[in-house]
């Protein structure tokens, strides 16, 4: 079981990603924009031209991590909202076929947090919530360092939890800017709060608030030891931290904060390898 070589895939709406994994990390990575307008098969077609440019003969299986709702079992992907013609997709039994490696299917955000387990910043941790904060919001779960999907891939989708007029999702990501502060960016929030500018300033410690309140959430339901944040809009920690961490100063269990532990993912292609993972965990139960 050690060492081995593994195929990792990160398919979304805009980019797909196809990596040579080994434990050490990636050995080799391709990437591409994603045919997302086109047919099924066409975009099949190109996943399956980007791992024969990287697989070689002593690859043991293929892990994919794409943003929709996944059969686990069966390897379907239903309804991939960045990639309309993806209503229903076969894609382990396509890939295996083709291959002839075992190959496993979750979700994006299950990957993300299963790299973090096994590349990233939460190894040493047994129960964390990995919450990718960009142009939406999900999140993974790592429980007794086992991953935790739920019966339909689904657990752990705090972003479509309701929270004010709203949900989560509609505070603690880019929505949030839109929405709120149209024709504003957090990149250019971002760059504009490192020039001092108050206003920026202000946006961020709004959004904080709301982070601060996701923190709380995920720490009435999950109580994890740790949560990993990702994502563009997690990279302007230093601005809306301060506020996050007030709010939680009101929080009922104070000693939960303060043994909370926060981290900032850092590991480039994180969810590429988090799907490659998908392999080793998988390998591990059979054995």
């Amino acid at each position: 079981m050690n060492n081995l070589k593994k195929i990792g895939i990160d398919i979304g709406g805009t980019n797909i990603r196809v990596a040579l994994v080994d434990d050490s990390g990636i050995i080799k990575i391709l990437k591409e924009p994603c045919k997302a307008d086109q047919p099924e098969d066409v975009i099949v077609n190109q996943v399956k031209n980007m791992i024969h440019e990287v697989i070689t003969p002593d690859v043991v299986g293929i892990g994919i991590g794409v943003p929709s709702t996944i059969d686990v079992k069966l390897g379907i992907v239903y309804n991939l909202n960045n990639i309309p013609s993806w209503k229903e997709v076969h894609l382990k039994e396509i890939l295996e076929k083709e291959f002839s490696v075992p190959t496993y299917v979750n979700n994006d955000a299950n990957c993300f947090a299963l790299g973090h387990k096994h590349y990233g910043l939460a190894k040493e941790f047994s129960n964390i919530v990995c919450v990718a904060m960009g142009t939406g919001l999900g999140s993974g779960l790592i429980f007794n360092d086992e991953l935790y999907i739920g019966a339909n891939t689904a657990a752990g989708e705090i972003g479509c939890v309701p929270y004010l007029d709203s949900t989560y999702e509609g505070y603690c990501s880019s929505h949030f800017f839109k929405r709120f502060h149209s024709h504003t960016t957090s990149f250019d929030l971002f760059n504009q709060a490192k020039e001092g500018n108050s206003e920026a300033l202000q946006i961020w410690e709004e959004f904080g608030k709301h982070v601060g309140a996701l923190v709380s959430f995920v720490l009435f339901t999950y109580d994890p030891q740790a949560i990993v944040f990702g994502g563009s809009v997690s990279k302007s920690f230093e601005f809306f931290s301060p506020s996050m961490y007030k709010y939680l100063e009101g929080f009922l269990f104070p000693k939960n904060v303060e043994k909370l532990v926060i981290r900032l993912s850092e590991v480039k292609d994180i969810s590429v390898l988090g799907a490659a993972s998908l392999v080793n965990r998988e390998v591990s139960k059979s054995v």
